[in-house]
C-alpha cells in the first residue's frame, strides 16, 4: 500500500511550499510535486491523506535522548521501546538512544541492547555514549564514580561491541589519552562530539581538527563564552563542520541565546531533547543512570541540588519554543529537528528532507505547531 499526501504547506530545511505533496512507495517517498498534480499518482491500492493545508515536515530526528513516558533508555529493551513509543507520537520517527555513564561492563551490555534493536528497527539509528569520558567539574546529571580517561582497550571494546550501531560519544578532551581516543572513534566512523567539558578554545580546536564534530547541549556542562577566554561554544561557532546541539526548553538556553545560536550557525543548529523518563509523563521522582531526579513543574534536578537532570522535553515542544519564544524561521527551526540532526551523524543523503529516495518519514501540525498525524518509514503511526 503507497501512501499520497496531499494540500501540506511543506517546510523543510529547502524551504516553504504551499499545497505540497508526496507519494510513498514502501518505507520512501517516491515522488513530490504542488497542486492536483497528485491525482494522476492514484490508483487502487493508493491510500490518500489531504493535509487541509497543515504543515507538513519530514520527521524529527533525535540524536540525543535518555527516554521518556516514565521510561529510561537505560533500562533494557521494553524501556526502550515504551519511551520512544511516547516520543514517536511527539513526531520523533528516528531516535540515537543515549546512555548516561556507568561502569563499562554495563554500558557495553547497553550497547549491545541497542545494536540488537537497530537491526530489527530501522527507526532506531543507533546508540550515544553520553559518558564515561567526561570531566568530573562538568558533569551534569552523571555520577562521577563512573566517570574516567579513556584506555584503548576500553575504546576498543566499545567498538567492537556497538557493531556498527554506536553513532555518537561525548568526549572531553582534556582528560588523558582523549585526544588518542578522539582519533580512534573517528576512524571507527563514530561521530565524536566535545562535551561536559572544561576546555578551552585551543584544545576544543584540537578536538575539532582531530575529527570531533560536534557539541553536546551546548551552553550546559562547559565554560560559557567570556570575552577573553571564548571556550568551546566559540570554537563549535567558528568551525563550519561542527555542529551544535541545543536544549530548546526555555530553561536550559535562554530564548536570546538560542537565537544568536540560530544567527551564527543557522544550518548547524541540532535541536535535542535530552529528555529523560518523565517527558511525557508527570512531575515527581525519578532515575537517570543510579540517580535520583526530581521533577517539579516539568523542570528535571538531581534530588536535592541545583543540577539540571536532562530534560522533560519533547522535539513538537521545542518546535514551539524556538519559533514563538526565540522567533526562528520555521524554515531554520525544522531544519533543525531534520536536516541538520540528520548531517550530524552522516544520514542525510536519506533523512531530513521531503524529497524523491528520502525515507517516508513525515508529521503533520496544525497551525500552531501541534502534531496531528506521524508517518515513519511508510507507516502511519
Amino acid at each position: 500500500m503507497s501512501v499520497l499526501v496531499h494540500g501540506g504547506r511543506k517546510v523543510d530545511a529547502d524551504g516553504l511550499i504551499d499545497d505540497f505533496w508526496f507519494l510513498t512507495a514502501g518505507d520512501r517517498i517516491l515522488a513530490t510535486g504542488t497542486g492536483d498534480g497528485w491525482r494522476s499518482r492514484l490508483s487502487a491500492e493508493t491510500e490518500t491523506v489531504d493535509a487541509n493545508g497543515f504543515w507538513l515536515t519530514p520527521g524529527f530526528i533525535d540524536i540525543h535522548s535518555h527516554g521518556g513516558g516514565g521510561h529510561s533508555f537505560d533500562d533494557g529493551t521494553e524501556s526502550i521501546r515504551a519511551a520512544l513509543a511516547m516520543h514517536r507520537k511527539h513526531g520523533t520517527t528516528r531516535s540515537v538512544i543515549s546512555l548516561v555513564a556507568n561502569p563499562v561492563p554495563s554500558l557495553l551490555v547497553g550497547l549491545e541492547t541497542v545494536a540488537s534493536l537497530a537491526d530489527t528497527d530501522p527507526l532506531i539509528l543507533g546508540a550515544h555514549l553520553e559518558g564515561p569520558f567526561l570531566a568530573r567539574n562538568h558533569r551534569g546529571a552523571h555520577n562521577p564514580d563512573f566517570l574516567h580517561s579513556p584506555t584503548p582497550d576500553e575504546v576498543a571494546l566499545m567498538i567492537a561491541r556497538g557493531r556498527g550501531h554506536l553513532v555518537q560519544i561525548t568526549i572531553a578532551p582534556e582528560l588523558p589519552g582523549s585526544l588518542e581516543a578522539i582519533d580512534a572513534f573517528v576512524a571507527a566512523g563514530v561521530v565524536v562530539a566535545v562535551g561536559h567539558t572544561d576546555a578551552d578554545l585551543e584544545l576544543t580546536k584540537e578536538a575539532f581538527a582531530r575529527g570531533a564534530t560536534l557539541l553536546t547541549h551546548a551552553f550546559n556542562a562547559m565554560p560559557g563564552i567570556r570575552h577573553r577566554e571564548p571556550g568551546p561554544v566559540v570554537g563549535a561557532f567558528d568551525d563550519p563542520r561542527v555542529g551544535l546541539e541545543l536544549i530548546v526548553d526555555g530553561f536550559h538556553v535562554h530564548p536570546d541565546v538560542v537565537k544568536m545560536a540560530f544567527l551564527i550557525a543557522p544550518q548547524r543548529i541540532v535541536m535535542i531533547t535530552d529528555a529523560m523518563a518523565a517527558a511525557g509523563s508527570v512531575d515527581g521522582h525519578y532515575r537517570l543512570g543510579t540517580l535520583n531526579v526530581s521533577v517539579a513543574d516539568g523542570r528535571a534536578m538531581l534530588s536535592g541540588t541545583a543540577t539540571i537532570a536532562g530534560s522533560t522535553l519533547t522535539q513538537d515542544a521545542a518546535l514551539r519554543w524556538a519559533v514563538g519564544s526565540s522567533a526562528i524561521d520555521p524554515v531554520l527551526a525544522v531544519g533543525a529537528l531534520t536536516a541538520n540532526p540528520a548531517r550530524a551523524i552522516r544520514r542525510d543523503h536519506e533523512l531530513g528532507y521531503l524529497r524523491p529516495g528520502y525515507a517516508a518519514d513525515a508529521v503533520l501540525l496544525d497551525a500552531d505547531w501541534t502534531v496531528h498525524s506521524v508517518m515513519a518509514a511508510g507507516r502511519r503511526l
